[in-house]
């Protein structure tokens, strides 16, 4: 690894490609039971096309169709960016386990969904008219995400599928490249507008892919929009219907950016509240009141970024600073507490929470 100045705010990293995704996690990190309910998950939803919530810009009475005539190679799983994801869960799976008793059938969904029929009408969809803010940033950054699972994974069947889906690809790095530099300022929510989860998707990604100019334009932009921040209000976290932390979120794309001294300095003035005291209970995880209602369940959702995003914190900074451990004693009440509901019981929470899981036992963003 090498470091080099950026734009005079602190260090980049350039690192071959492997460096920033994580590989295969080992059997001890993701035990079987597990694996195949996170499978299922995925498995009953990425061709279920009801119930289905459309963020569909009509231009006319030609665009009131299916969502299966829309985007047909992610209809299912009640949105598309969910749809996404469940489709990278199985991506996922498959290249960490790939003898599971799952894998055929979890391949020939993938197959299914990615043609190159599918895919074309997808740009086309992406493409239209009205639709410049289309899954802005989550669902985009996400299909970047899958798209960086096809490019690591040697397989023959994901080099076809990565190969198939360029197009699409291509199409949503566009969209976020001419969109990126138009920010006047982060996005600082717990829901899918968040720029600092997105920016990490991307940047992980357009390591993955070799795309310096993508790499150069979201360090840049991260630099810039979240640098100077200070004194982070993590006390007001969370908001009622969070799935992801602004202050978490924002600390986790910074070690993305940063070296390891500069960013062990900027994470003291960023959360100030971090504890120097091992064991001291700080940042407890929160309880969802009912899980049917697929707003308040997003709050499961939040237990398991929190989870990874303190994990992935706590990787970045030097193994004897004193605040590791109370971001790890952080990390396993939240992912104790997130992966418990991972059950499929309801709809709402089971057509996206697998993603979720399995981005963090398999460590993909480290």
């Amino acid at each position: 690894m090498r470091w080099l100045p950026f734009a005079g705010f602190a260090l980049v990293a350039v690192c071959p490609v492997r460096s920033f995704a994580a590989g295969p996690a080992g059997p001890a990190d993701l035990p079987a039971e597990a694996t195949a309910r996170f499978a299922r998950l995925a498995l009953s939803c990425v061709q279920r096309e009801y119930p289905n919530k459309l963020a569909h810009v009509l231009n006319g009475d030609a665009d009131v169709k299916a969502p299966r005539q829309l985007t047909p190679a992610f209809f299912g799983c009640y949105d598309w960016h969910s749809s996404v994801h469940g489709h990278w869960l199985l991506a996922r799976l498959l290249r960490t386990t790939p003898e599971a008793p799952f894998a055929a059938t979890a391949r020939a969904a993938l197959a299914k969904s990615l043609t190159a029929e599918n895919v074309a009408a997808e740009v086309k969809y992406l493409n239209a008219e009205g639709r410049v803010s289309f899954e802005r940033p989550y669902g985009l950054a996400w299909l970047l995400q899958l798209a960086a699972e096809l490019r690591e994974w040697d397989d023959p069947d994901a080099r076809r599928w990565a190969t198939t889906l360029e197009p699409l690809e291509r199409a949503a790095a566009a969209r976020l490249a001419a969109w990126v530099p138009k920010l006047s300022r982060p996005i600082r929510v717990g829901e899918h507008d968040q720029t600092a989860f997105a920016f990490g998707l991307v940047l992980d990604w357009a390591r993955a892919a070799r795309d310096l100019a993508m790499a150069r334009l979201f360090t840049a932009r991260a630099s810039e929009l979240y640098g100077g921040d200070r004194a982070c209000p993590l006390a007001y976290e969370p908001s009622g219907q969070d799935f992801l932390s602004p202050c978490l979120g924002e600390a986790d794309l910074m070690r993305r950016v940063m070296a390891p001294d500069a960013y062990a300095a900027w994470l003291r003035t960023f959360l100030p509240q971090v504890p120097e005291t091992a064991g001291k209970p700080w940042l407890e995880p929160v309880v969802v009141t009912d899980r049917a209602d697929p707003k308040l369940a997003h709050l499961d959702g939040l237990n398991l970024s929190r989870a990874w995003m303190l994990e992935g914190i706590a990787s970045a900074l030097p193994p004897k600073d004193t605040r590791r451990p109370a971001l790890e004693w952080a990390a396993r009440a939240h992912r104790a507490a997130g992966l418990e509901a991972v059950t499929g019981e309801h709809y709402e929470g089971g057509h996206w929470l697998g993603s979720f899981a399995v981005y963090l036992v398999t460590r993909r963003g480290w």
